[in-house]
């Protein structure tokens, strides 16, 4: 490696909100962190669900609270059959393209 172009590495003590605190080696003199291994919900397994102004409230009123049970029982009804579908309607053919359109006759 050439001499004087590399930042200095530095042996520090990571710092998280937490309080957890962990030897490592960075090339900044100190480590705040804001989330670590210890504090992190998809570490702990404990989710906190951050509501921001109401949503998840206005969601469950609109959808309604879903679980299993109740998904199985919607699927589990019979469905009504659907209505008896339309005739398809049949299109007169189109002139090819690059054709002359036809001329109208006139009476003399």
């Amino acid at each position: 490696m050439k001499p004087e172009i590399h930042p200095s590495y530095y042996d520090v003590e990571a710092r998280c909100a937490c309080g957890a605190t962990w030897k490592t080696r960075s090339t900044k003199k100190e480590l705040h962190l804001e989330i670590c291994s210890n504090c992190h919900p998809f570490f702990t397994g404990r989710q906190k669900l951050i509501d921001t102004e109401g949503r998840v409230e206005r969601f469950t009123k609109k959808f309604g609270a879903q679980t299993v049970e109740g998904r199985k029982a919607v699927a589990a009804k019979p469905q009504a059959k659907p209505a008896a579908a339309k005739a398809p309607r049949i299109k007169a053919p189109k002139a090819p393209k690059g054709a002359a359109p036809k001329e109208k006759e006139t009476v003399q």
